[in-house]
């Protein structure tokens, strides 16, 4: 069985916040169950590309509207405790942060398109498409409902909300950048008016799951607008409380502490 993630963040390449610890150590444990659990993620200008060497494993091309990108996909030569992909697409993610520029709406779709075209060529396809937040929140309705996805229509995809405060949404003015879909399921795409990611992925996913129960029930009540959404599509949620990787966060090891201790040096 092989899962892939697909994310925005993933520890220690790249990391904003709890969803980079999440997508990092995920892939680890599910190792020692025997699963083969891989992440898939934008390439970043920063210090994790500074400071390692690259091998192109596939390259590719995408459209976003009249716009063309050719993108590939690298590996690390000195590999991680699990198979990380990193998508590089010359002029959207050749840049330091993460987030906060004016074009993200562009740079994440094109992220999203790059890993669907590369899945869609590929020839031994994951079991799992596994997606994280917003960033990768076009994922499973594209890969249902996408003309050219075909092949992708029978694998599950599961989507995990981590934070629902996030959502993504923007203007029908750039529902120009889609690829062909089919038109009877734009409904998917919208809620209150507007193109949102974080909807479409909570409608259009096999299975969603919270980064824990209460979570969950928080988020029936409070989800930044979203809460009927989440309420009518309650039997597809399941919320799993995230534990943390205890070989990076440890503090009898920690290099960032000034002392480190453990439970029983507490006095």
């Amino acid at each position: 069985m092989e899962i892939l993630n697909v994310s925005a963040e993933c520890f220690p390449v790249a990391k904003v916040g709890g969803l980079a610890d999440v997508v990092g150590a995920l892939p680890k444990y599910q190792k020692k169950l025997g699963v083969e659990s891989k992440v898939i993620m934008p390439f970043y200008d920063n210090d994790f590309k500074k400071n390692n060497k690259f091998k192109v494993v596939n390259t590719g091309n995408l459209k976003l509207g009249k716009l063309r990108y050719e993108y590939e996909i690298l590996r690390p030569i000195i590999p991680l405790d699990f198979t990380i992909l990193l998508v590089d697409i010359p002029g959207l993610f050749d840049r330091s942060d993460v987030y906060s520029y004016e074009d993200d709406v562009e740079r994440f779709l094109a992220f999203q398109l790059a890993v669907l075209d590369w899945l869609n060529r590929k020839t031994n396809k994951p079991s799992v498409i596994h997606c994280h937040d917003h960033q990768a929140g076009f994922i499973p309705f594209l890969m249902s409902h996408g003309l050219k996805y075909s092949s992708l229509k029978e694998i599950p995809t599961v989507f995990t909300i981590h934070n629902a405060q996030y959502q993504g949404q923007f203007g029908y003015d750039k529902l120009k950048y889609f690829p062909e879909f089919d038109l009877k399921k734009m409904g998917l795409i919208d809620w209150d008016g507007s193109i949102n990611p974080l909807a479409t992925a909570i409608k259009s996913s096999w299975r969603v799951t919270t980064v824990s129960p209460g979570y969950l029930e928080e988020l029936k009540a409070n989800a930044n607008g979203l809460e009927e959404l989440i309420n009518q599509e309650s039997e597809k949620f399941s919320g799993i409380l995230n534990g943390i990787d205890t070989n990076v966060w440890n503090p009898e090891t920690d290099e960032h502490l000034v002392k480190n201790y453990s439970n029983k040096s507490i006095k």
